[in-house]
């Protein structure tokens, strides 16, 4: 799956890229998680993209919910 893996999950908005990647090692920083010192994540192993992947999602719905609520309002059902 490593192979090609840079296009399959593409960004919707390509601007965030930057901030992504950091958001990825702050996350794996988080979880005690050694980030490869060369860039590639390919030789780690799928247990520990997994949880990086996982909390990251995590997070970023945590962060929706929490700009959503500070909205107030909204539209309900």
């Amino acid at each position: 799956m490593a192979r090609g893996s840079d296009t399959s999950n593409q960004i919707v908005v390509p601007q965030a890229k930057n901030a992504m990647e950091q958001f990825k090692y702050e996350v794996a920083s988080e979880l005690g998680i050694q980030t490869p010192n060369d860039g590639y994540w390919g030789t780690m192993t799928t247990r520990d993209t997994g949880a990086i992947g996982g909390h990251m999602v995590r997070k970023m719905i945590e962060m929706a919910e929490r700009s959503l609520a500070g909205r107030g309002g909204g539209t309900t059902r």
